[in-house]
């Protein structure tokens, strides 16, 4: 049996594997986040409008789209919520386990632009020393800010 399904499987190469292999594969979201840090230390926090009433503050977040390099999803969520231009650091965080989703957090670095925020996605934002965080954060993300578990588990 064993060998018939290898042998079926060599003679099906190329695309026609990679299209049951797709089929037959979970499929995921990947949520990126990005510790943005300015040259004073603080770290970038939004109070995300979407997200559950006394748990609002967060890191700039979004899903990377088909294609893009996870890296650059920072990039563009945090210019899409904040106008604010990033340069990508190292990964600080990559965890599954999630029903649908696969979580990738990296460290980033303010380059420059002006702070206005998305007021579909956003209420407000601001820079906050690691050691003053606001009442509301999510618990992950003060864990990836303080760097204290890096699977944000």
């Amino acid at each position: 049996m064993y060998r018939l399904v290898a042998r079926l499987w060599r003679i099906i190469h190329g695309p026609l594997q990679w299209r049951v292999m797709w089929i037959a594969q979970a499929k995921f979201m990947i949520g990126v986040t990005g510790v943005v840090r300015d040259d004073a230390g603080r770290v970038l926090l939004l109070r995300h409008r979407m997200w559950p009433e006394g748990r609002q503050w967060g890191l700039p977040t979004g899903y990377a789209v088909k294609g893009e390099e996870l890296g650059a999803t920072v990039v563009r969520e945090v210019r899409e919520e904040t106008g604010l231009d990033v340069e990508t650091g190292p990964l600080v965080r990559l965890k599954s386990g999630y029903r649908l989703r696969i979580e990738v957090a990296y460290e980033a670095t303010l380059l420059g632009g002006d702070l206005r925020i998305d007021p579909f996605e956003i209420l407000e934002a601001g820079w906050f020393s690691p050691d003053d965080l606001p009442d509301g954060l999510q618990g992950s993300h003060r864990a990836l800010i303080l760097g204290t578990d890096a699977t944000g588990g």
